[in-house]
C-alpha cells in the first residue's frame, strides 16, 4: 500500500470516529484522513460498525469529487494493483451500476472475447433489489468465482476472457465495504457507487472502460441528473487514473429483457448467444459490444462495431466462447448445452391483466425487490440464494393487452411466498387506456 506523507502521523494519532464525526458534520476529508480510514479498514483495524457508520455519513452529506476520487484511489490501493500491458495487448471491462434482469455481462463479454479482443471483468454479487452477474453464474454447478490473480492472468492470455469475483488480493476494502453497504442501506450513495466500481476497474488492470449507468424506478440512479452526475463523475476519474472511459446511460424503469432472477436470467443470456433472446436485451447488448469493440481498437466506430458483435452472435462465436469461459472456470458446461437443467422453482404462478389497454409502467423496482423476497437476493449478508426463483416479464410499456392476458409468471418455492409475490407484482403494473410510447433504452453518453 502507498502512504502519502503525513499519514505516518495520522496513523499515530487520529482515531476513526474523528473521520466519522468529521464527515458526518459535513466537513471535507482530506487524502490522508481517507487513506488512514480506509487502510485501517482493509487491515481489519477499523471494525464493521464504524465503517457502517462512515458510509452513512458519506450517503446522508456526500462527498466532492477530490474526495471521490481519493476514496477510489486508497482502495484501489489498499490491495495489489495489476498491470495487464504485459499479458494482452489491451483489455477492457464494462460495468453496469446495477438493475433488474441486467444480465447483458454474460452475453457482452462472450461476444467482444470473440471478436479478438480481451474481456477481463472482476464482478459482484446482488447489491439490494439488483441482481448480481456472480450469483447468475453459480447457477451453474461448479462454477469458480474466486480466481487468484495468477488465475485471472494466466485465464486473460490463453483464452481471453474471465469473469471472476473480486481478488482478495484486489481493492480488498472495497470488498469488504460493498458487502456492507448492501445490508447497511448505503447502496445509493454517489460517492461511494463511483468510487467501488472504479476502485475495481484500476485495481483490476483493464486500460479501456465502458460504464453502463442506469437510470430509471429500477436503478439507483432514479433521476437523468443524477445518473449524469455519477457518470460524469466516474468517466472524470477514469481519465485522471489514465483509463479510457466512456459512460452510457441507459433506461432501467423496466427490467432489461424478460427474465428477473438467477437461473432464469442465465437461460435468457444463453438464447441470446444461441440467436434468439428479447428485443430490447439484444439490442442494449449489441450497442455496448459495439461501443467496446471500439474502445479496444477493434472497431472503427460504433456501427462498425455492432455489426461485429452482431456476426460473433449470429455464427455462434460467442456462445462457443461462453463455454470456454465456463469449462476454463470448472462449471459444468452441460448446463450452457441444455440450460432446462439450470434450476427452476417448484411452483409457479401467472399474473393476467385485469383491463384491456396499454402497458404504462411495469416498476422494475418492485419487480427487483419482489424476486429478493422470494429468495433470489440477499436481506443479509450471508443469505443464501434460491437460484430456481424468479419473475418472468410478458409485457413491455407501451404493448397493448387484453384483459386476462398473461402479464407476468412468477416462479417461488414457498406458496405463502408466491402469493405474496403476486399482490406485489399486479402493484408493479400500470395499464393505460389511451396509447403509450415505447420507453427508449438509451439517454445519452458521456465521453
Amino acid at each position: 500500500m502507498r502512504k502519502s506523507p503525513g499519514l505516518w502521523y495520522l496513523e499515530q494519532y487520529m482515531r476513526a470516529i474523528d473521520v466519522i464525526v468529521k464527515k458526518r458534520d459535513r466537513n471535507e476529508l482530506t487524502r490522508e484522513e481517507i487513506e488512514f480510514f480506509i487502510q485501517g479498514y482493509a487491515k481489519g483495524e477499523i471494525p464493521d460498525y464504524q465503517a457502517a457508520a462512515f458510509a452513512m455519513a458519506v450517503l446522508l452529506n456526500g462527498m466532492n469529487p477530490r474526495e471521490t476520487t481519493d476514496l477510489t484511489l486508497a482502495m484501489a490501493d489498499s490491495g495489489e494493483v495489476l498491470d495487464l500491458t504485459g499479458v494482452v495487448p489491451v483489455a477492457v471491462d464494462k460495468h453496469s451500476t446495477g438493475g433488474v434482469g441486467d444480465k447483458t455481462t454474460l452475453v457482452i463479454g462472450p461476444l467482444v472475447s470473440a471478436c479478438g479482443l480481451p474481456f477481463g471483468k472482476m464482478s459482484g454479487r446482488g447489491l439490494g433489489f439488483s441482481g448480481g452477474t456472480l450469483d447468475k453464474m453459480e447457477s451453474i454447478p461448479g462454477y469458480r468465482c474466486n480466481l487468484t490473480t495468477e488465475e485471472f492472468l494466466s485465464q486473460l492470455k490463453e483464452i481471453g476472457i474471465v469473469l471472476t469475483g473480486q481478488s482478495a488480493d484486489l481493492a480488498p476494502a472495497d470488498g469488504k465495504l460493498y458487502a456492507l453497504r448492501d445490508v447497511t442501506g448505503t447502496v445509493q450513495s454517489i460517492a461511494l457507487i463511483a468510487s467501488s466500481v472504479m476502485s475495481k476497474k484500476i485495481a483490476a488492470g483493464a486500460q479501456a472502460i465502458l460504464l453502463d449507468v442506469k437510470v430509471g424506478l429500477g436503478a439507483f440512479m432514479q433521476n437523468l441528473e443524477d445518473a449524469r452526475t455519477l457518470a460524469g463523475l466516474m468517466v472524470e476519474i477514469g481519465k485522471l487514473a489514465g483509463r479510457r472511459t466512456i459512460a452510457l446511460l441507459s433506461d432501467m424503469n423496466q427490467p432489461l429483457g424478460y427474465a428477473v432472477g438467477n437461473a432464469l436470467e442465465l437461460k435468457e443470456a444463453i438464447e441470446t448467444l444461441n440467436g434468439g433472446g428479447p428485443p430490447d436485451f439484444v439490442e442494449h447488448c449489441l450497442v455496448i459490444a459495439g461501443h467496446l469493440l471500439v474502445l479496444g481498437g477493434v472497431a472503427p466506430d460504433e456501427n462498425s462495431g455492432r455489426a461485429l458483435a452482431a456476426a460473433a452472435r449470429e455464427d455462434g462465436r460467442g456462445k462457443e466462447k461462453f463455454r470456454q469461459l465456463v469449462q476454463a472456470q470448472d462449471g459444468d458446461v452441460s448446463y450452457v448445452d441444455e440450460p432446462e437443467k439450470l434450476p427452476t422453482a417448484k411452483l409457479n404462478e401467472t399474473v393476467k391483466a385485469a383491463q384491456a389497454g396499454f402497458i404504462q409502467i411495469v416498476n422494475a423496482r418492485t419487480i427487483g425487490e419482489t424476486v429478493v423476497s422470494l429468495g433470489g437476493g440477499r436481506a443479509k449478508k450471508d443469505d443464501e440464494i434460491d437460484y430456481g426463483v424468479g419473475i418472468l416479464v410478458h409485457r413491455k410499456v407501451g404493448e397493448r393487452v387484453e384483459a386476462g392476458d398473461a402479464v407476468f409468471t412468477i416462479y417461488g418455492n414457498s406458496k405463502v411466498k408466491l402469493k405474496a409475490a403476486h399482490s406485489r407484482c399486479l402493484s408493479a403494473l400500470k395499464v393505460s387506456s389511451s396509447p403509450v410510447e415505447p420507453l427508449p433504452l438509451f439517454y445519452g453518453i458521456i465521453r
